[in-house]
């Protein structure tokens, strides 16, 4: 026979308060006295209750849902987005809601409010490249929505925003490749109107200019993020006899189709080419050769920008939503790259 699962009534009725006192308690409501506080929580540890969202939102106006507005066509990426978010949130007892938009749409603006409106959002956090939109944060602000953004670069206040070092990252992938003996180097960007694709483009030419080297713009292609525009900047890049020894992608995507136009043109990886990229999705440590890539911290990121949502609308004044806003991509260094031939270390 099943046990009947213990309700907010059956707390009140034990603790002789009403369901609004129990609420408060669960709330973390400051105008519940401490001897009455500590009561009712024991109630709840013995009676092994778990408050439903009807129960916690009678003390509050909260609906528990928070919104994630993205534009992103990688689904790994978004993947290991909700795997931080939903660490942190179920925790809490929040729940993610999903609005996949159009970055580059006139009614971006509009939509976004109506989906917060729509789904009775207490907070939404916003990925890249949408992220990037100065006009839908301020909106955001002036509806006096709560919101995270999740960026590679310092947009905002930083309890509003979690920041992916990416420009200090990719320098660490320009001097892997110097330090193997490339010379001749390529790099693959992705949409120079994205603040991350700028990030990673000026920071891997910045270092390889501080070291000597230059990339001539006979070495740079304009990719689309996407696997179809790296095939076509790949082939680009490595037709002809004066190829480049190395290539570095603006995604592990991208850097994944140079993988398969080398293969196609009978280049072997790394021996005659070395490929790596960004990201660090799953398939970079799968795929043959394994990628060498710059790991952003995805999933952590997404762990802490769901601490500074929940924070931010439980109104409360935690170290984490003031200070905590930088994490840094690390190199990985894997198959796919290595000493150019006929170089010493």
């Amino acid at each position: 026979m099943l046990m009947k699962k213990p309700t907010i009534n059956d707390v009140a009725r034990a603790a002789n308060v009403s369901k609004r006192t129990v609420s408060r308690v669960l709330n973390d409501s400051a105008s519940v006295g401490e001897e009455t506080r500590k009561l009712i929580q024991k109630i709840i540890a013995d009676l092994n209750y778990q408050p439903d969202k009807q129960a916690r939102g009678l003390a509050s106006s909260r609906s528990y849902f928070i919104g994630i507005i993205y534009d992103n066509p990688d689904a790994l990426y978004i993947d290991q987005v909700q795997r931080g978010l939903l660490d942190v949130c179920s925790r809490q007892g929040y729940e993610l809601v999903v609005h996949p938009c159009k970055y580059d749409s006139p009614t971006l603006v509009e939509d976004c409010l109506a989906f917060v409106g729509r789904s009775k959002l207490d907070g939404v956090i916003v990925l890249p490249p949408v992220s990037e939109s100065k006009v839908l944060a301020a909106a955001l602000r002036d509806e006096g929505t709560p919101y995270v953004r999740m960026a590679s670069l310092d947009l905002d206040d930083h309890t509003n925003i979690v920041v992916s070092d990416d420009r200090t990252g990719v320098r660490q992938m320009a001097a892997h490749l110097v330090g193997l003996g490339h010379r001749d180097i390529g790099f693959i960007t992705g949409p120079m109107h994205y603040h991350s694709s700028t990030e990673r483009f000026e920071g891997f030419c910045g270092a390889l200019k501080d070291l000597g080297l230059p990339i001539p713009e006979g070495r740079i292609k304009h990719g689309k993020n996407n696997y179809q525009s790296g095939l076509e900047c790949a082939r680009a890049l490595l037709a002809g006899e004066g190829r480049p020894t190395a290539i570095f992608a603006n995604t592990d995507e991208m850097a994944a189709a140079v993988l398969k136009v080398a293969h196609e043109l009978g280049i072997k990886v790394p021996e005659e080419l070395s490929v790596c990229g960004f990201d660090d999705n799953i398939l970079a440590s799968r795929i043959i050769p394994a990628l060498t890539t710059i790991r952003r911290p995805v999933t952590d990121m997404a762990g802490l920008a769901a601490q500074k949502i929940i924070s931010a609308i439980e109104n409360k004044d935690e170290k984490i939503t003031r200070v905590n806003y930088i994490v840094q991509p690390s190199l990985i260094i894997r198959d796919s790259t290595s000493q150019r031939l006929g170089t010493e270390q």
